[in-house]
């Protein structure tokens, strides 16, 4: 691999929101001068540094770009609490897109989205289409299982500063080991220093801000809507879309898979064996598929 394209830079956007401004973090990958761009977007408790494997396996063909979400990771938190919602999210995402397809006549990218992150990918479908040249879903979509949404609510926000990296990794273990069920010890390891950092006392804690949860804790944030439905359909129907389900996943069963499918038939379609939400994409089966997904794209 070519010197220095392996290798992530560390940049960031400033951003706004009703209640001020506020910094976006997000890592670069490959030819800063690329201009086909890859926006890979986290789910809800997680943070950009996930996509670092898959970002170094596409870096060669892509400029891959891995924001933190408002009040995760390196990004600022929001001044007002409340604003933690998919709109925000989006209006940040139009921000960045800007910054990272300056010098690019297209200006459209390709779109990952895990999870929280598929759910902006769709939202940015409704008004800004012309973004967006393909998209992956990452087990998530319009339809959602509320066993899954219960689970992930049981524990958003809710941990205590730790005080080993072995505790870390224990804590990830117990709430993801049923999606998770091969993953050896280095894995949660690893998992553990991108979900954790020290805080000021010396303990470990989670790189993000608690109350991004208020939406999963109040039930804002609902299985399914109207509009949720009909952004899917606008993205699915005008772009090409895959879609990505672990086999394991709790968030979208086969009943919503199934319906997803019937909305959208030209929607492609990956499971990946043994994993549930969310697949962490570097999966033999899962990479194969965006590969040539994204072969396809124009």
């Amino acid at each position: 691999m070519a010197q220095g394209l392996s290798e992530a830079r560390l940049k960031s956007v400033q951003c706004s929101s009703p209640a001020g401004l506020h910094r976006i973090a997000y890592k670069e990958w490959g030819d800063p001068s690329n201009t086909r761009v890859l926006v890979c977007v986290h789910g809800v408790t997680r943070v950009g540094d996930d996509f670092d494997d898959l970002a170094r396996a596409l870096c060669m063909d892509y400029r891959v770009v891995c924001p933190d979400v408002a009040g995760r990771g390196r990004s600022e938190r929001l001044r007002d609490p409340r604003l933690y919602t998919v709109p925000q999210y989006v209006a940040d995402m139009v921000t960045l897109i800007a910054r990272v397809t300056a010098n690019s006549e297209a200006g459209r990218v390709d779109w990952f989205g895990t999870s929280m992150g598929g759910l902006i990918t769709m939202t940015l479908a409704v008004r800004h289409i012309d973004l967006i040249a393909g998209a992956v879903l990452n087990d998530v979509g319009p339809v959602l299982s509320t066993r899954g949404l219960a689970r992930i609510a049981g524990y958003a926000g809710r941990c205590n500063a730790l005080s080993s990296w072995q505790d870390a990794a224990g804590y990830l273990k117990d709430i993801n080991a049923c999606a998770f069920p091969d993953s050896p010890d280095e894995e949660w390891d690893k998992w553990a220093r991108r979900a954790f950092e020290p805080d000021a006392a010396g303990q470990l804690a989670l790189r993000y801000d608690p109350n991004i949860a208020l939406a999963l804790q109040t039930g804002k944030l609902r299985p399914t809507s109207l509009a949720g439905r009909m952004a899917f359909r606008r993205l699915a129907h005008r772009r090409p879309t895959l879609l990505v389900r672990g086999a394991l996943s709790d968030l979208v069963e086969p009943e919503q898979v199934a319906w997803m499918r019937r909305a959208a038939p030209t929607m492609e379609y990956t499971e990946v064996p043994n994993v549930g939400h969310a697949p962490m994409l570097t999966e033999p089966e899962a990479l194969g598929a965006i590969r040539q997904f994204l072969s396809r794209l124009p």
